[in-house]
Formats: structure tokens, sequence, C-alpha cells
């Protein structure tokens, strides 16, 4: 059974017209954007006074020694200027902008390189295109959001967010970096580093070679000719100065086969004479798995390209010979559009990863090195099939067969 109370009741009517409690009426991130407009103003005014005073003075004074160093300096400050707007705009406006590359004035040599360097970076330019042009707008929102907080306050938070949503706007144009450029310097530069690392360890290997083989077996024969001469000049018998002569006979047949192979391995004569087909069929021909050897190409890409291409299938094979087990191998080049396209698959135990050891990881970086491609699907139990891709450049020379 529910009671009814009585409209009459003077406790009840007390009970129905009480209020629910005082509250603020706008949100938190309404008063943000609020403080983002009112603090527009005086932003907007450091911001122009010092693009006109110092950049503005830098500019006119490019007349004279001094002036280049002041509108260089001027653009490094406009720098932090846009560094404190994009702090700015993450606490009021939620805006999330990425810091842009800093200027790398600490590995560029000489004074005129590093002054050029300031004197045409895009993120200093920008921000003094933003600085220069929030005067207006900063005088605008200041003014319209103190008096709508006062005039028009129910109102004030579609008012602030139509205004912040356009301050959000020019921040992202152009306080942003651009992040295709960010992203593509930065692996340039991390290109950079993994070719140098390359071509200082193939150095190294050439140098190690040479060293423990050809240099070792020369030198050999070397004192073997002149103990031989020390023997004919003493009259000694021929069949003593033979038995040397023929043992330097063979000392010179090892060094100079140390030598092909070493030649080989730094670039191999057949690719240069008869290109990529032939060098990887002769590459396949000296793995200990049975591979066929499928390239389609209707040209030769540019030397370069065809080396690494040529050094990753030698790489590849090799692993197959000494891990994979495998019963039969095939390698597959092809071109599609603008690039160049290997396939090496094999039917060995697989499990092949990237992170396993230096060698998959090594091929990795040098293709990445060149804008290529490297990918690994080797399951547990096998197939194993690695691809490459490169980016295909025309030959711009013709090898000398003469």
């Amino acid at each position: 059974m529910t009671a009814r109370i009585s409209s009459a009741d003077p406790a009840a009517a007390g009970t129905e017209d009480h209020l629910p409690p005082a509250r603020l009426a706008y949100d938190l991130p309404t008063w943000k954007e609020i403080t983002h407009l009112l603090a527009n103003l005086p932003v907007s005014l450091f911001g122009f006074t010092y693009v006109v005073s110092v950049l503005f003075t830098g500019a006119t004074l490019t007349l004279t020694v001094v002036g280049f160093p002041l509108l260089a300096a001027g653009l490094m400050g406009a720098r932090q200027l846009g560094r404190l707007e994009r702090a700015r705009a993450r606490a009021l406006l939620g805006v999330r902008i990425d810091e842009p590359s800093p200027l790398l004035l600490h590995r560029t040599k000489g004074l005129f390189n590093q002054l050029w360097l300031a004197l045409k970076d895009p993120v200093g330019w920008r921000t003094v295109l933003y600085d220069f042009i929030r005067l207006p707008w900063g005088i605008l929102t200041f003014t319209v959001t103190l008096t709508s907080l006062f005039v028009l306050w129910p109102v004030l938070p579609f008012i602030a967010r139509g205004l912040a949503n356009v301050d959000r706007a020019m921040v992202r144009a152009l306080l942003s970096p651009s992040d295709e450029l960010e992203r593509r310097i930065a692996e340039l530069e991390s290109d950079r580093g993994v070719v140098v690392d390359t071509a200082a360890a193939d150095l190294r290997r050439i140098e190690r070679d040479l060293h423990d083989g050809a240099q070792a077996r020369l030198v050999n024969l070397v004192m073997g000719l002149g103990l031989a001469k020390e023997k004919l000049l003493e009259g000694q018998g021929d069949e003593h100065v033979a038995a040397m002569v023929e043992e330097a006979h063979g000392e010179v047949k090892l060094a100079l086969q140390e030598l092909r192979d070493l030649a080989r391995g730094i670039h191999p004569a057949v690719l240069t004479d008869r290109g990529l087909d032939a060098a990887l069929s002769a590459v396949a021909s000296r793995c200990t798995v049975p591979v066929k050897v499928t390239a389609d190409l209707d040209a030769r890409p540019a030397a370069a390209i065809e080396g690494i291409a040529y050094f990753t299938v030698s790489e590849l094979l090799q692993n197959i010979s000494k891990h994979s087990g495998a019963k039969s191998a095939s390698v597959d080049v092809w071109r599609a559009d603008d690039r160049l396209l290997i396939q090496v698959w094999d039917d060995g135990r697989g499990g092949a990863r990237l992170d396993g050891g230096t060698g998959m990881r090594g091929l990795a970086e040098r293709l990445n090195a060149v804008d290529g491609l490297f990918v690994v699907e080797s399951p547990p139990g096998g197939p194993t099939t690695v691809t490459a891709e490169l980016p295909w450049r025309n030959r711009t020379d013709t090898p000398n067969k003469g």
C-alpha cells in the first residue's frame, strides 16, 4: 500500500519547492578556452612586438654585416616563441602537436653554413608569420570574449568554442611540423648512419681478408723467391731451387685465387658484364641446395641497385646453405612499375627472424637505407619466404665491354 501525501501538507510543499544545489554554469574545458582567448591579447602583443622590433630590424640591416646574424638570432628566438605557443595550446585547447626537429647547428661545420641553416629555417619563418598575423585576432578574441562574459554569458560557451576552433586551426597550420617531412628527415638521418656503418664494416672486412689471406701468401712468396735467389748465387743444385720455385708458384696461384674471391665479394665481374640474371645464376650454382632462378627484367637497373640486389640474394642463399636444411629453393626477380622485387623461397625448417641475428637485420638496414623494404615470413617448420623491394632507377651508364 502506497501512502499519498496531500499537496496541502506544508512539509510536502517544502519538499517539492527545494532547488538543486548551485553549480558552475561552464565545465573545465570551456573555462580553459575562455582563458586562452583572454590571454591572446597580451601574448599576441608580445609576439608582434618581437617580430617587428627584432626581425624587421635584422631584415633592414641585412645590407650590413650585422644584419644577417641578427636576423638568424631572431629566427631562433621565434622558434622558442613557437614552442611556448604549442605548450599553451596543449594546456588550454587540448591540441597535441609534436615539436619540430631542432636545428642541428653543432653538426654543421663553418660559421657561414650555420648562419645559412638558421636563416632558411622553415619553422622559424612560420612562427614569424603566426606572430605577425595574430595581433588583430588577439584584439578581436579578447574583446568578444570579455564582452560576452558579462553580456552574452548564456551563449558564451558556444562563442568560445567557435573562436577556440579557429585558434586550433591556426596552431595546426603554422606551428605544427610537416609530419611527412619530419619523418623523412629522421629516416634519412638514420639511414645515413647505417650506410656509414656498413661501409666501415665492409672496409674492415676487406682489410682483414687481405691481411690474413693474400698478403700473407705474397709475403711467403717473396721470402721463398729470396731464398731461391740466394741458392742460385751460391751455386747450389737445381733440384733445391726447382722445389722452391714450385712452392712459390703454388703460393702465387693461391694468392690469385684469394684475390679473385675477394674481388667477387666486392663486385663480381659477371654482374658488371652480363647483368643480374647471370650473376644470380652463378651464385645459385654455388649453393648447396638446388636453386631455380627466374629473372623477368626487360632492362638493367642502376649499378648501385643491381649490386644491392645481388648481395641480398647472395646472403640469403648462404643462409639457406648453412641453416635451412632445405631440399629446394627458388629466386624470383621482377620489376613492378618503379620497384625491383626479389623473392627468395626455400622449403627448409623455417624459424628465420629479423631479430635472430645480425645477418637478416643487416640486410633489412641496408635496404632501408635506399628506401627499400625487407619482409621475412618464416613460420616454424617452414617454408621460408623472404621478399625484398628496391626502388627502380634506370641505368645511366653502359659498361665498357672492350
